[in-house]
């Protein structure tokens, strides 16, 4: 290269240089990026689906009942109330931002939001119907059956089409340009000085060791209970559930802490009720440190700035059942 081709090359890498990102770069978080949707009647599909409660035994459970986009992804409860009133085994945690995950459940056993979709529609605890009930269901609605061949261009409908448009929907679930993320980009003012100081001691306290990356978690699976035993009734027994080994027992995947403001209680067994709480019990548990009350209210008010935009949901209208469409049964003994 001749000097004044440098020298070019060095002026068009200065001009395209942004310091702020640069320092963006820098941070163990970084900003979510918004949904860029490719299959635009895929998604709308999924969305029916979402919030269809057929695909349940009971008519009643979809899979917005768990995951509720009204609040943040999750039903705010310590446990999901199931087929028959039955108590869920394990808080559900929120779907926003859930495609940025390194696997689905807490205890990783499903790959993918692909994966993981079919779960809920056959489980006993939750939704309570079968993949055959399910799919005869929506085979017997003219509008299902339309919409679907739109879409993947075949006639009859399988539990794999089901699941692929169910995790077409949800990867558009993301919740960009929170208050954090627009000081991430350069907004120094999208942060107060209080809420900057407990992002300063949210990372020098250690918690971006496992509280890090795009969702702020969701990135790995660590031990509950590392400095000092975690004390529960839950019966969850973490990755060691998955990979049968001893060394897994109470490694849980990481939740993100995207919206957390929104998604209450805290834990996989729910047990904190608040932020505040949550802090307190993961300083010093998972880093040995008992946070004073006021670097707790730092902590706190720079969570607090982790909420983004939430989905902007047209509540869909769902295609009538026919005469032949299996009844559900809300009180089948």
């Amino acid at each position: 290269m001749n000097k004044a081709s440098a020298l070019l090359a060095a002026g068009i890498a200065l001009a395209c240089w942004n310091p702020l990102a640069s320092a963006a770069s820098q941070e163990p978080i970084q900003p979510v990026e918004p949904a860029v949707i490719k299959e635009p009647a895929k998604v709308e599909l999924g969305k029916k689906l979402f919030f269809d409660p057929r695909l349940s035994r009971s008519g009643a459970i979809s899979c917005n009942s768990c995951h509720n986009l009204a609040m943040g992804g999750s039903d705010n409860l310590k446990a999901s109330i199931g087929h028959k009133w039955q108590q869920g085994s394990i808080n559900s945690p929120t779907v926003l931002n859930s495609s940025l995950n390194i696997a689905q459940f807490w205890d990783g056993r499903a790959k993918d939001l692909r994966e993981q979709a079919g779960g809920p529609i056959a489980n006993p605890m939750e939704m309570a119907s079968t993949h055959e009930l399910a799919i005869q269901v929506l085979n017997s609605i003219p509008g299902y059956r339309a919409e679907f061949k739109q879409v993947f261009g075949k006639d009859r409908i399988t539990i794999d089409e089901v699941t692929g448009a169910l995790a077409a929907f949800e990867e558009t679930l993301v919740t960009p340009n929170s208050r954090f993320d627009q000081w991430l980009r350069g907004d120094k003012k999208a942060l107060t000085v209080r809420e900057a100081a407990g992002y300063e001691l949210f990372k020098n306290s250690g918690c971006v060791a496992c509280h890090n990356g795009v969702a702020v978690g969701g990135n790995s699976f660590q031990k509950m209970g590392l400095v000092a035993p975690y004390q529960t009734a839950n019966k969850a027994e973490g990755r060691a559930a998955v990979t049968g080994k001893d060394a897994d027992r109470f490694n849980f995947k990481v939740p993100t802490l995207r919206n957390v403001a929104l998604t209450y209680p805290y834990f996989h067994d729910g047990e904190a009720a608040t932020l505040t709480q949550a802090v307190d019990v993961m300083g010093r548990l998972q880093l040995g440190r008992t946070f004073t009350p006021d670097e707790n209210a730092q902590i706190v008010a720079f969570l607090k700035t982790l909420t983004g935009d939430q989905p902007a949901i047209q509540y869909p209208v769902l295609p009538p059942s026919e005469d032949d469409t299996p009844r559900p049964e809300p009180f089948l003994k």
